[in-house]
């Protein structure tokens, strides 16, 4: 499938040229390659890095004070959802239902 250059409508090959309804013609041997360029992602290999808000919550493990926070849907859609903390001292996962 080719588009038009000018308006990016679709191209029909007619008479051995490609034609588009604004009027736009193009040559099939003269089809210009236009590959996109793929960009490069950056990928960040550090794990430690928490993103996730914090918020007073009492560790059961070491007592810590202070957690991060996210939640989950992990039942039905009528129920609640769930609230995960992540204690910021020992990494400690606790949930709340």
């Amino acid at each position: 499938m080719l588009f038009c250059d000018k308006c990016g409508n679709l191209m029909m090959p007619k008479n051995g040229k490609l034609h588009c309804s604004c009027g736009f013609t193009q040559e099939e041997g003269k089809i210009k390659d236009k590959k996109k360029k793929i960009e490069e992602i950056a990928v960040v290999e550090n794990n430690n890095i928490e993103v996730y808000p914090k918020m007073k919550y009492d560790c059961k493990n070491c007592n810590h004070t202070e957690a991060y926070f996210w939640t989950l849907q992990t039942r039905s859609a009528d129920e609640p959802e769930t609230r995960f903390f992540k204690c910021t001292k020992c990494s400690t996962v606790h949930r709340e239902y």
